[in-house]
């Protein structure tokens, strides 16, 4: 598998225009990281505000991240350690408030679940809460209350050409001591020294060992640039500015057309089956859902036969020490959905549709039984599989017929 780390910016990226992610996005996340792929959320949000996002995408069970801030935090989204950070030096914060407030900038500034300001009341501050979930907190005194070094500041203005010179005065001024860039028309963002989402994912990199052919990143701003050139794939959405996508290796769809989506299975889910992906891997995915915690164990896989092994024990017995039918049917089920998900493209989906077995012997508690499914039928929009059940002495104990239906994606 050539891809270790998919790299994704959140607003105008992941997000579509309702600022949610649609079920292609997430049914083609989700799998991509089935087959070991590791997710990485690149935002100028605060850590608090792409914490439901990474709760949607299930980062926290398949060992993502969260690259927030702009790049001065990392998180790992198993167990919310910080794996970097940068912060902004609070001596400077009485400086860049009188800044704002000579130019009638409003200012505020993160922490946990809250956002501090000089300004509640105005519009861009309150949006900005509202997206992330913040509680607003007032602060007239803004760098007198702030008693911890922030991650970064923003200043408000609608007055675009104000923030511009300011702007450009501080990039002179404040050159080797903070960064500014506007990130909207409305936003001046203040954060520490040459940090940016690419310089903070080279630090995640080095950390996990992995090097620039193995990371796909998409992002559709000028902030995402520096990003998608480190990648070994850099991909440019489809409603980014012409300055981005020449900068990309690939260009894909628009947000509000799922171009998320489309570029995971074109780029990465195309060139991945099961069959190349090690069973120790596999079955470590599959430890979470029903599979693990029956016991299910993938032994072999093939485009045309599926086997896999499950314990006979208090998870699977019968009040009377046998295999419990539905316990049989479950596994039968595990090897034929799997099957078919090697069989299907990337842009389709599989469902069951009929299981029904014949069960004409029993497994006692304390064995391994042994399921075999072979494909019988392959068609356009079903699947049908055989799956045989043996005990560890290949005496048969159910045979089942497993219907699956072959969907594309919505």
């Amino acid at each position: 598998m050539k891809y270790k780390l998919l790299v994704l910016d959140v607003d105008g990226t992941l997000l579509n225009e309702e600022k949610a992610i649609s079920k292609r996005t997430l049914s083609a996340l989700l799998k991509v990281q089935q087959m070991g792929v590791r997710i990485v959320l690149a935002s100028g949000r605060p850590t608090y505000g792409l914490m439901s996002i990474a709760k949607t995408l299930e980062l926290g069970l398949y060992g993502g991240f969260i690259l927030s801030y702009n790049g001065c935090q990392i998180i790992d989204a198993r167990n919310g350690q910080v794996l970097f950070e940068r912060r902004i030096n609070p001596e400077m914060l009485p400086y860049i408030e009188k800044k704002a407030v000579k130019n009638n900038f409003a200012l505020f500034t993160y922490h946990d679940n809250t956002l501090l300001t000089n300004t509640p009341d105005n519009t861009h501050v309150k949006e900005e809460a509202e997206l992330n979930g913040l509680e607003i907190i007032e602060e007239s005194e803004f760098s007198t209350a702030i008693d911890f070094a922030p991650c970064k500041c923003m200043l408000v203005s609608d007055d675009a050409d104000a923030l511009i010179g300011l702007e450009s005065h501080w990039k002179k001024r404040l050159d080797g001591v903070l960064d500014v860039f506007r990130s909207e028309d409305y936003f001046l963002e203040v954060v520490p020294c040459s940090v940016d989402k690419a310089n903070t994912l080279a630090v995640l990199m080095e950390q996990l060992g992995v090097t620039r052919d193995e990371v796909m990143a998409i992002g559709d701003g000028v902030c995402d640039v520096a990003m998608i050139q480190l990648a070994g794939m850099g991909v440019a959405m489809g409603n980014s500015v012409d300055s981005v996508k020449i900068c990309a290796d690939y260009t894909t769809d628009t947000n509000e057309n799922d171009g998320v989506a489309q570029a995971v299975e074109k780029l990465i889910l195309a060139d991945i089956r099961a069959t190349k992906i090690p069973l120790d891997q596999l079955n470590a995915q599959g430890s979470h859902a029903l599979m693990g915690n029956l016991g299910i164990q993938y032994t072999y896989i093939a485009e045309d036969r599926v086997e896999a092994t499950m314990p006979v024990d208090h998870r699977t017995r019968q009040p009377f020490g046998i295999l419990h039918g539905g316990a049989t049917l479950a596994l039968a089920e595990t090897v034929a959905g799997l099957g078919s998900m090697i069989l299907c493209q990337p842009d389709e989906i599989v469902v069951g549709m009929q299981v029904s077995g014949n069960h004409i012997s029993s497994a006692l508690e304390g064995d391994t039984v042994r399921a075999v499914g072979t494909i019988v039928h392959k068609g356009r929009s079903s699947h049908v599989w055989n799956v045989d059940v043996f005990t560890s002495t290949n005496k048969l104990v159910s045979t089942v017929r497993v219907v699956n239906s072959v969907m594309k994606k919505r």
